[in-house]
């Protein structure tokens, strides 16, 4: 089967404009009809196309689309494989997040009574998949496999009132930093406790402790410029201070 610009449009739910850039950039080139010059798409393009749709959906942007499709070893059915795998695994999130909405209507109606961890289901894994996005393999590559499976299942085990004070440690650093950068030492008896509250966030985010790893994540805070960014939103020095807080914790103990 052959189709014109607005036909596979029509088709395909999308614009011909759409299909007419998809050309420009090289990502869809259709041939062209010898007798009226038109673009024509035959079946292999409509199969293309079909892989740029279901990688535009899982997020993907169009310049890579065009190097996965253009790479020499690009497989249709290993792609189609993989995008099964990540559909029915957001499929698997929304599933968790409409039951933990289908519940909190349930008891807003009185029907039933929530447990307190079923009101983070879907929040808690979204969060996991967020930072494994983001630091997923240098995390492993630094501390190791095993280390980042073990706190990814704490993390998404920990109970209502365990996150709730994980956040509230959280606020509480950053409001301590603000008061004492550039007015006292890290050394003080105020970075000290700053540096005691990091031990205990990083304690209920890990599910573990261990000194060694404290001491090279906070010298990440200040060597990686997104954890410099996040420390320092509120002015300069707090991820410096939180770091050497914490390395004068580590030698006292």
């Amino acid at each position: 089967m052959r189709y014109t610009t607005k036909k596979l449009a029509q088709l395909a739910g999308i614009s011909a404009r759409t299909l007419r850039y998809y050309d420009e950039i090289g990502l869809l080139k259709p041939s062209r009809d010898e007798e009226s010059g038109y673009r024509v798409y035959d079946t292999e393009d409509v199969e293309r196309l079909q892989q740029v749709l279901f990688y535009k959906m899982l997020g993907v942007d169009l310049e890579e689309i065009k190097r996965i499709l253009s790479d020499v070893s690009y497989d249709p059915l290993t792609s189609l494989k993989s995008h099964r795998e990540n559909l029915l695994t957001q499929r698997l999130k929304l599933d968790q997040l409409l039951r933990n909405v289908e519940r909190s209507i349930s008891e807003k109606e009185g029907r039933i009574k929530m447990k307190d961890a079923e009101r983070f289901e879907g929040f808690i894994e979204q969060l996991v998949e967020e930072n494994e996005k983001k630091y997923g393999d240098e995390i492993r590559a630094k501390y190791g496999v095993e280390h980042v499976e073990r706190s990814n299942k704490a993390f998404k085990n920990i109970p209502e009132t365990t996150y709730n004070h994980m956040q509230t440690l959280s606020k509480s650093i950053e409001n301590a930093l603000d008061d004492a950068v550039n007015k006292v030492h890290p050394d003080s008896a105020a970075g000290l406790h700053i540096a005691q509250m990091h031990k205990e966030w990083l304690s209920i985010a890990w599910g573990y402790y261990n000194s060694e790893a404290h001491g090279g994540l906070v010298q990440m805070y200040v060597e990686d410029e997104r954890f410099k960014a996040y420390y320092d939103v509120n002015g300069p020095g707090r991820a410096a201070f939180l770091r050497d807080a914490v390395l004068e914790m580590l030698k006292k103990t």
